[in-house]
């Protein structure tokens, strides 16, 4: 299946810089996709952060790995986290 990439910053609390790809299905808006990278901030922990749209933006779309796909139908995103982000919260 095809994914877009929402190429993703966010500054925690800390002053650490996050980044972090949001994928979603194609034709997916562009709030939707800010609204799971705040889903994927609460499940790492980092509640007292923003995701923007102007830190949040489209970049490519991009065969999902079978990982990304099972996801995708399962909740509707995927994250890939790149840097600085903590692992989630069990």
């Amino acid at each position: 299946m095809k994914c877009e990439v929402f190429d993703t910053y966010v500054t925690r609390p800390d002053g650490q810089l996050m980044h972090f790809d949001v994928l979603v299905p194609t034709g997916t808006a562009p709030e939707t996709a800010l609204a799971y990278g705040q889903v994927y901030l609460a499940a790492v922990g980092v509640t007292d952060s923003q995701v923007t749209a102007e830190r949040c933006r489209f970049c490519h779309v991009e065969q999902a790995t079978p990982e990304a796909a099972q996801a995708i139908a399962r909740q509707g995103y995927f994250i890939v986290a790149m840097e600085g982000c903590p692992p989630a919260i069990a």
